[in-house]
């Protein structure tokens, strides 16, 4: 898994990267920007005006959204991302910060229309995952969604098949989200796959 360094380093060929692996239909980046547009539009449909987004790399959602008047607060760990993002919505309130950890002190009493989460939470343990979950419910308003576009499938064959077809390329340190696991810990969950690798889910 990337440090700290290793994203600094990537940032500036990071949406380079995704492009290509996306345009040869590889994992772990097929359907990127369908994922991204995919949770673009649900936010859009429905007239959200504040999101959270975690881990928000080089700020391409973001930037659509920020750009359609929506306030946008947002959370990473690499100072470099969050240069390229602030640079490109400066009046975003951006922030550095593991969210290993939980959600910074600052946005403790906050409430978001939306909470999205794209290629980032694999980096939690499927029991981190949970457990940030269920704290990210109680930052949403009463209509509010959590909306998480990453490497992800629908049941563990899915995963198993994806994880044979990518041999030597599967990153076994991530911990990809399988929507029939998580289901049962969030009630009402809906996962909309995108490709062989990629889907959304949708948390209320």
């Amino acid at each position: 898994m990337l440090d700290e360094t290793g994203f600094n380093l990537w940032a500036d060929n990071y949406d380079k990267t995704v492009a290509f692996c996306e345009e040869e239909d590889e994992y772990p980046f097929a359907g990127y920007k369908t994922v991204l547009n995919t949770i673009y539009r649900r936010i859009r449909l429905g007239h959200g005006k504040t999101v959270l987004d975690i881990g928000f790399g080089t700020g391409i959602l973001s930037k659509k959204l920020y750009d359609d008047g929506i306030r946008i607060y947002g959370i990473d760990f690499s100072e470099e991302m969050i240069r390229l993002a602030q640079e490109k919505m400066p009046d975003a309130t951006l922030l550095r910060h593991d969210f290993s950890g939980g959600l910074p002190a600052v946005f403790q009493d906050k409430r978001f229309d939306y909470i999205v989460s794209t290629y980032a939470i694999h980096h939690l343990t499927d029991e981190e995952k949970i457990v940030f979950l269920k704290d990210l419910q109680n930052h949403l308003t009463e209509d509010g969604e959590i909306l998480i576009g990453d490497v992800a499938f629908g049941t563990m064959e899915e995963q198993d098949s994806c994880m044979q077809r990518s041999g030597e390329e599967w990153d076994d340190e991530e911990f990809y989200i399988v929507a029939e696991e998580l289901a049962k810990h969030f009630t009402g969950l809906k996962f909309q796959k995108i490709s062989h690798c990629s889907g959304v889910c949708i948390i209320k």
